[in-house]
């Protein structure tokens, strides 16, 4: 535990980008408090946990794809460390990721981005009809053909969230259960925010939420899912995502909506268990356990805040991962605690400055508390 006295680093924000800034800078022998009225509760509780950084390799974000196979090459020693230090499961896979296509139409869509990620030097290796069924005979007949990403592997973060509690505890951050609306109120030598969607209030920055509507799925009888890669697919048009874990459940996602509610709708619910049974039939015998709505945080060019804002070196934004919080929070981590002990900017960085958006508009006042209109924490933050 700290002992009294003004803390080196204040965290705003627990979820996995918080969590993983204060336990790199406690470990560096750092006082840190991390700032949230209810840790995990955000994007995190929500995300699939896939680690793409070949399947999320799309056109124009060459430096974001650099930063994504950055972050995804420190992951096997990241997961080690956070499960010998903690003791506690993760859900780290490693069996790859299988991108299909189920029409000609869809193949086609897909082999264009599959050609351009092989262009950039990424592992995708074609596979035709009868290789994709020999990896996974649960595919559906009428799948036209695919590729494998071999080292796009999957996390829970249901699970690494409160694994990454458990180390920044250990490693002596103290978790403070308020809520900030305002960094002026925080006595710190260096504010991180890695509030989220509640970036924007807190520091100006252009982080917007998007919106993502995920489903759980549950195989019958608690028996683990008949089948083992994460299979991204094109199903007539409609983009899905489904990851399998070991306790049975599966992961089915996502719509990408520019909206800032969380309700779940009946289309959207709709879309995407037509295009899994699509890909996947034996998926409509599955138990529908849970539709969730959640809320990311964008962007204007879809890539992470990353450094001191300008003007402020005493604050370092790590906000707007958008898709890519998980997979993104290894090398996060590591750049913004570098940055809090007083290290030199790795230049990493560069591509993600808070500074490329210009000057940050003056956040707005916190209205008082109780106030019609007021924004809640979860909103701030999530």
């Amino acid at each position: 535990m700290l002992t009294t006295g003004r803390p080196d680093v204040a965290v705003v924000g627990a979820g996995p980008i918080g969590l993983a800034v204060a336990w790199r800078c406690a470990a560096r022998g750092l006082r840190v408090v991390v700032h949230d009225p209810d840790p995990g509760s955000g994007a995190s509780a929500v995300a699939a946990g896939m680690l793409s950084p070949v399947a999320e390799a799309y056109f124009g974000e060459r430096e974001l794809t650099g930063l994504l196979c950055a972050s995804a090459a420190r992951w096997p020693a990241f997961a080690a460390e956070l499960t010998e230090a903690t003791g506690l499961p993760i859900g780290y896979r490693t069996e790859g990721t299988l991108m299909v296509g189920l029409t000609a139409d869809d193949l086609a869509e897909a082999g264009r981005l599959w050609a351009y990620q092989q262009g950039l030097g990424l592992p995708v290796t074609p596979l035709r009809p009868t290789q994709l069924r020999d990896r996974e005979p649960a595919l559906a007949p009428r799948v036209r053909g695919g590729a494998l990403a071999p080292t796009d592997h999957q996390v829970d973060p249901r699970l690494l969230v409160p694994a990454l509690r458990a180390a920044a505890t250990a490693a002596g951050a103290v978790l403070v259960p308020h809520a900030v609306r305002d960094l002026s109120a925080l006595d710190a030598r260096v504010t991180v925010v890695a509030a989220s969607c509640g970036a924007a209030a807190l520091t100006g920055l252009p982080v917007r939420p998007v919106k993502g509507q995920v489903l759980r799925l549950r195989a019958p009888g608690g028996e683990p899912p008949g089948f083992r890669h994460v299979i991204r697919g094109y199903a007539d048009g409609e983009h899905v995502y489904l990851v399998p874990r070991s306790g049975g459940e599966v992961v089915v996602g996502a719509t990408v909506e520019e909206r800032a509610d969380r309700r779940v709708t009946a289309g959207a619910v709709l879309r995407l268990l037509r295009a899994a049974v699509d890909l996947l039939p034996e998926l409509a015998e599955y138990d529908l356990v849970e539709t969730v709505a959640g809320l990311r945080p964008g962007t204007p060019d879809n890539a992470p805040i990353l450094g001191p804002l300008p003007g402020r070196p005493d604050v370092l934004a790590a906000t707007g991962h958008h898709r890519h919080g998980i997979v993104l929070t290894p090398v996060t981590a590591d750049l913004i605690a570098e940055l809090a002990a007083g290290g030199e900017p790795d230049p990493l960085l560069a591509p993600f400055a808070p500074d490329r958006f210009g000057p940050a508009h003056p956040p707005a006042p916190a209205p008082p508390a109780g106030s019609p209109g007021q924004t809640t924490e979860e909103d701030r933050w999530n």
